[in-house]
């Protein structure tokens, strides 16, 4: 059995962002599923538009993410003359030939097929053309190269293992052009001859490059090379139903490590997206690996949730390990320790979240206006009772303390609650009050009650 390949192909042009995150990591998933290679390569034809930058920034999201790829990254401008080859070959066997119809014409053409309620496909008025013309014109005149794929006859069957073959008359498909006018190559051929010669067994791909798999597959047997078999999966969508890209506000995958995303969070969440068979307690990559099926993946379009992913951060945050999370929140809070951590933990919802209970670690931390007012709306003389009251205590114990605090001051609930933990950890919401002392032991209460006597 033919080993699986399969690959991401962006073009350097800009940053990684949520639909390139999904294309890389299905094809990522299906090839470590069945033990086969995850092939990167950079469609870099256009000059002016791919960057280094961008290739640098590429791979390094990618390593981020755990999307490890196999060999070397590939660059398709290193296939410029197997392009060429293809092309030619293509003309010799008279499946390709040059369109000299401009713009203008182009367009004319469009209108009267329209005005007829028929597609707006390409006449085909210069397939007619002999060699000898063609040549001639090709001289002083500008012009594309097309494909003569559009026919009464005949039809194009597209290998899917989501959809099974599906299966195109020919008289439903244009002419694409192959190449401009400038002589640079579309995306058809390039894209196609190079999974040839990478040896692609399998491209996991939107369901909007359909008709491209279409045209591909017909130059591709036109050339006797091999088919890869397809993976047209549903489009993934914005929250707003409209499809998501770099162009309509996805986000780039360094804006998100930017604001502190755990990778795998990603991961889980775009994994999920569409794939609803994926038990709930898989968290981490070998039990999304073991679950995945591609055949389970949705066919219709899904909508991307910042908020599931956020869930899945959250959730991947409880679920590290005290040093492995530490660093992370040392990045905002640099005094923090193994003891804050084990703390506060179960109260994150992002790592950031640290620096609400600071005052956990420096008794001289402000308060926010709100906990601000919680301290200024403490019972009369609270906490000089409080704080008299604690360094009377043998021992550092929250019950007793409590306790004896409602007893001489007559306070209850939010009224008794409240002042002291705003006081101790900064914030009105937290861990376990008892947690707290034990964790700031006797000096570490009497401090931040004389803070706020002080205050």
């Amino acid at each position: 059995m033919t080993k699986v390949v399969t690959r991401f192909a962006p073009s350097p042009t800009g940053l990684m962002h949520l639909g390139n995150v999904r294309t890389a990591l299905l094809n990522w998933l299906y090839a470590r599923k069945l033990g086969g290679r995850f092939l990167l390569r950079f469609e870099d034809t256009d000059a002016s538009r791919s960057e280094e930058e961008f290739v640098n920034a590429l791979k390094q999201d990618l390593q981020w993410l755990k999307l490890d790829w196999d060999g070397e990254a590939l660059f398709q401008s290193k296939h410029a003359g197997q392009h060429q080859d293809a092309l030619d070959a293509l003309a010799e066997k008279g499946l390709a030939y040059r369109c000299f119809c401009s713009e203008t014409q182009l367009g004319l053409d469009r209108k009267l097929a329209t005005s007829r309620g028929l597609p707006p496909r390409y006449s085909g008025k210069c397939r007619t053309l002999s060699h000898e013309e063609s040549l001639e014109r090709s001289q002083t005149e500008s012009f594309v190269w097309r494909l003569p794929i559009h026919s009464q006859e005949g039809e194009v069957h597209v290998p899917d293992a989501l959809r099974g073959d599906v299966v195109f008359a020919r008289r439903d498909l244009d002419d694409p052009v192959v190449v401009r006018s400038d002589a640079s190559f579309t995306f058809l051929l390039p894209n196609a001859i190079d999974d040839a010669v990478d040896g692609i067994t399998h491209a996991l791909r939107g369901d909007d490059h359909l008709t491209n798999s279409a045209y591909q597959v017909w130059l591709l047997e036109a050339l006797n090379l091999n088919v890869p078999t397809y993976v047209h999966h549903g489009l993934l969508l914005g929250e707003d139903g409209a499809k998501l890209s770099k162009r309509t506000g996805s986000h780039s995958v360094a804006e998100l490590r930017q604001e502190g995303l755990i990778p795998e969070s990603l991961v889980q969440a775009m994994t999920r997206l569409g794939h609803p068979n994926i038990a709930d307690d898989a968290v981490d990559i070998a039990d999304l690996l073991a679950a995945f099926d591609v055949e389970h993946i949705s066919r219709s379009s899904v909508k991307w949730s910042n908020d599931d992913m956020w869930r899945w951060h959250t959730r991947l945050l409880h679920h590290m390990d005290e040093t492995s999370l530490l660093p992370l929140i040392q990045q905002h809070l640099p005094e923090a320790n193994i003891d804050f951590v084990t703390l506060i933990r179960g109260n994150l919802e992002r790592v950031e979240d640290a620096l609400i209970y600071a005052r956990l670690m420096d008794s001289d931390t402000n308060l926010n206006p709100d906990e601000k007012a919680v301290v200024e709306g403490a019972a009369e003389h609270f906490y000089e009772t409080a704080l008299e009251l604690w360094l009377a205590m043998e021992t550092a114990d929250w019950k007793t303390w409590m306790n004896a605090v409602k007893m001489e001051t007559g306070c209850k609930g939010k009224g008794l609650f409240m002042p002291l933990r705003v006081a101790l950890s900064g914030a009105i919401h937290g861990p376990e009050m008892s947690s707290i002392v034990n964790f700031l032991g006797k000096e570490g209460v009497t401090e931040r009650l004389q803070s706020v006597l002080k205050a």
